[in-house]
């Protein structure tokens, strides 16, 4: 699944304000050089960032250290204070994402193969 650096940057955006910070501010207490902080709030550069990086922001913003990854991958955020989610539970959550997707896809398929065979069934009619 894609990487939605987009929703990062305006997690961040958002409580950065919220907090009534500077970029710098959110830089010196992340130890995220600014210039990167910049990139991702700005969402000027998409490039894959370490996952360090992503928890160290979001632990400076005062959320669950694994709360910016799940926002750049399409998942609902774990609350402060939870468990920190392990790989083997990163990965289940992943596929049960793919597999709802790909159950989607499928039932999409069947309704177009549906449509298809009637519009096909109508030009041979005719």
């Amino acid at each position: 699944m894609s990487e939605d650096w987009a929703a990062v940057a305006k997690t961040i955006n958002e409580r950065v304000q919220a907090l009534g910070w500077k970029q710098r501010e959110l830089a010196e207490r992340s130890q995220v050089s600014q210039a990167i902080v910049r990139e991702i709030q700005n969402h000027t550069v998409e490039r894959k960032r370490s996952d360090r990086t992503l928890e160290a922001l979001s632990l400076a913003l005062g959320l669950h250290p694994q709360h910016l990854l799940a926002v750049l991958h399409g998942r609902i955020p774990p609350a402060p204070g939870q468990p920190r989610e392990d790989m083997e539970d990163a990965v289940t959550a992943r596929l049960a994402v793919i597999e709802r997707r790909l159950s989607e896809i499928t039932e999409h398929l069947a309704e177009l193969r549906a449509d298809l065979a009637v519009v096909l069934s109508r030009r041979d009619e005719q």
